[in-house]
């Protein structure tokens, strides 16, 4: 076997198995944050409170509802 289609095949290799890792690694960060949202009503409560606002439950289920609604 010649040298350079040995190196050929091993860059080869690296380039497919990087590409593959990241599609992997994507699809598994997406589906644990629609599993696991980063910002959950207390979060939200919290956000409101610290911007002056008194938050109401229907505030926040409405803005909560919004957040959803943009993630899809």
């Amino acid at each position: 076997m010649q040298i350079w289609l040995a190196v050929l095949l091993i860059v080869l290799a690296l380039i497919g198995g990087v590409a593959l890792g990241f599609f992997i690694a994507r699809k598994y960060m997406m589906s644990y944050l629609k599993k696991n949202p980063p910002i959950n009503e207390q979060m939200l409560k919290v956000m409101m409170m610290q911007m002056g606002m008194k938050p109401s439950q229907k505030k926040i289920t409405q803005m909560m509802k919004a957040m959803n609604n943009q993630m899809k």
